[in-house]
């Protein structure tokens, strides 16, 4: 008798909330010439509520769909149009991006002193012939190009950022991420990849 009793408990304990739901979506929601089923899981009951399908939210009520089963179908049927709305667009590359892509094309490319490409070059003609490819001009010379741009912090570098060195920013690199930079070093060398910190560092900017 007792596990009877707490069977009808839960049966009635369903009807109650499913009634409550109905009411409170009856007063809430505008009416509607069709009207909802509602129905009572694992019961013969059920009853139908007009309106209910346009209260605002109600297919956001958690397990909804096990009360009112057309909401079910609502869901599926808004989800597969949300999905077919606005392709996604393809990604564009940055400025930097732009810039390291076109100085890794140099590298091996020999030095040459006041050469800015596109076959040789110094170490700030290769730094102002890389943001060309990118579609921005730039200060000629190293110290034009360290006090040119917004300074950045070493710790803040991103890749395409020029990196200055020596006291006077009397050489500059271009850094490509991962702690390193390219750079025509000197003559008698090629556009190389090297560690950032393989010479004093004066300061870095961003273009």
């Amino acid at each position: 008798m007792a596990q009877h009793r707490r069977q009808n408990v839960k049966t009635v304990r369903r009807i109650a909330g499913t009634t409550a739901i109905a009411a409170v979506a009856t007063l809430a929601g505008p009416a509607a010439a069709n009207a909802a089923e509602v129905v009572v899981p694992n019961t013969d009951y059920s009853f139908n509520v007009e309106g209910l399908e346009n209260v605002p939210n109600i297919d956001q009520i958690p397990n909804v769909d096990q009360y009112v089963p057309s909401l079910s179908a609502q869901e599926t049927t808004s989800t597969t149009n949300y999905s077919a709305e606005a392709p996604a667009q393809p990604a564009t590359s940055s400025t930097g991006q732009q810039v390291v892509d076109a100085v890794y094309s140099k590298i091996g490319s020999p030095y040459g002193w006041g050469a800015a490409g596109p076959s040789t070059f110094d170490c700030s003609g290769l730094t102002s012939w890389a943001y060309a490819q990118a579609g921005k001009e730039i200060p000629r010379t190293s110290q034009a190009q360290a006090s040119g741009g917004t300074p950045v912090a070493i710790s803040d570098l991103q890749p395409g950022d020029i990196v200055a060195y020596y006291g006077g920013a009397s050489h500059v690199g271009i850094y490509v991420g991962n702690g390193t930079i390219v750079d025509s070093l000197n003559s008698g060398s090629t556009v190389s990849e090297r560690p950032l910190d393989y010479m004093p560092i004066h300061s870095a900017v961003r273009f």
